[in-house]
């Protein structure tokens, strides 16, 4: 067991560090988590065009056009933000105006996301004044439905192309420079005059040139991995729980290594769910049931790892220092934040407490899933911050539904079982340490 940790350690942990440090990766992550704010608001207005009490559903039937709207323009078009958070991220990676190279990417992606030509030739509307078809010309009408979470993967690439273009020609000084004295805002949009016109007409000739769809292509070459990891397979689900967990045990931030790959997975599947709940199906009938939030909240609970409930053990335990650990890491636990048990046990690099902190949530995974696909608990069909305690944030992201909180009951004693076995055995070796030290 030392030698596999050294193992690890030396030769595994640099590598997964590196990955996770690299500035395309980092940019990913930090572009798509910016979004945040607006998916976990559009999710609000999810429930309330399903609110889960009939009596208030039928008074806000009249409002649901209304309602939609909130929805559709923040969840809705999920890519067109993300492409501007990537950007701006990778921009500031490479010290340029973080604002220029996020209205360039937006540019860019929006070119991307616009039907052909050749393609409007066949399309018409009705006008609503004479009730009459009419065509559509080409680039006059924007389906925000090609700005959703399905185009993610497009964004991804228009957004870094963009950048590394603008970057490119700063550094080959294809640029226009402005006299000393000029302001900064007006000097950066002179500068950015050529990249910009490069990244238009690229993505111009790509798109309505060559009639190649990016976000299609990159969505249908993805989409069987992305059912793998993020749909409905439970070995997709279980690989995805084991390389979050063995990150950490490296002492690298799971997420951090696993979100710029899994992310956009992620957010595409809550979105496809959160879609489909919009069009009122039933909540046990959703697209995808490994979403992020049925990890957050049936199986992270206290944490990566389900650590709450080996703080719990900690608070009964006969080590001073474990015990005053335990005291230390409870509230934080309970809202989801474990970082001082992680490093503070340590759980990092530790055998004794490694197998419990993998075996665990792969076990709650699979409890979970077969709640899930039994209909005992709905699929998760809005989201919320994951730092809500895990019975009410798991009855919030299933509509209100009583049974996701006894989930996620059932499964804390679960890992409470699994664990207690490895902490006393761990906190034998405590005590001893103790008692040497005097």
């Amino acid at each position: 067991m030392n030698g596999l940790i050294t193992f690890l350690e030396q030769k595994v942990s640099p590598i997964a560090a590196k990955i996770g440090g690299q500035r395309h990766m980092l940019a990913v992550r930090k572009g798509i988590i910016s979004t945040l704010p607006l998916t976990l608001v559009g999710s609000f207005f999810v429930i309330f065009l399903n609110f889960p009490i009939p009596a208030v559903a039928e008074k806000l039937t009249p409002f649901l056009p209304i309602l939609d709207i909130p929805y559709r323009f923040t969840v809705g078009i999920l890519a067109l933000y993300a492409t501007f958070g990537i950007a701006s991220s990778l921009a500031q990676s490479y010290k340029l105006d973080q604002l220029t190279a996020g209205i360039i990417a937006v540019m860019s992606f929006i070119v991307t996301s616009i039907a052909p030509a050749r393609l409007w030739a066949e399309a018409s509307t009705t006008n609503l004044l004479t009730n009459k078809p009419e065509i559509v010309a080409a680039g006059r009408y924007l389906n925000i439905a090609n700005l959703g979470a399905q185009s993610l993967f497009g964004a991804i690439v228009t957004a870094l192309i963009s950048v590394e273009i603008y970057r490119f020609m700063k550094v080959k000084n294809i640029t226009i420079k402005m006299p000393e004295g000029v302001p900064p805002e007006v000097a950066n949009s002179f500068i950015a005059l050529f990249p910009a016109g490069a990244c238009l007409i690229l993505f111009w000739v790509i798109r309505h040139m060559l009639g190649f769809d990016i976000n299609a292509t990159l969505s249908n070459l993805l989409m069987p991995l992305q059912g793998f990891l993020a749909g409905n397979s439970l070995l997709g689900g279980l690989v995805t729980v084991f390389l979050i967990c063995f990150f950490w045990i490296l002492g690298i931030h799971g997420p951090a290594i696993m979100g710029p790959v899994i992310r956009p997975f992620w957010e595409s599947s809550i979105a496809d769910n959160m879609e489909a709940f919009s069009n009122h199906v039933a909540a046990t009938d959703m697209p995808n049931i490994f979403t992020e939030m049925f990890l957050q909240w049936f199986v992270w609970i206290g944490g990566a790892g389900a650590t709450l409930a080996l703080v719990c053990l900690f608070l009964t335990s006969k080590s001073a220092y474990l015990k005053e650990l335990g005291k230390i890491g409870f509230l934080p636990g309970l809202f989801n934040i474990n970082e001082p048990i992680i490093f503070g046990a340590p759980i990092v690099m530790n055998p004794t407490l490694t197998i419990p902190f993998i075996l665990s949530p792969m076990v709650m995974t699979v409890i979970a899933y077969v709640a899930t696909i039994t209909h005992i608990v709905p699929m998760t069909v809005s989201r919320t911050v994951f730092t809500v305690p895990s019975p009410i944030g798991a009855m919030m992201v299933t509509n209100w539904h009583i049974m996701a909180g006894v989930l996620v009951v059932i499964n804390f004693l679960v890992s409470l079982v699994i664990y207690y076995p490895f902490f006393k055995v761990f906190e034998k070796e405590q005590i001893a340490s103790e008692l040497a030290e005097g």
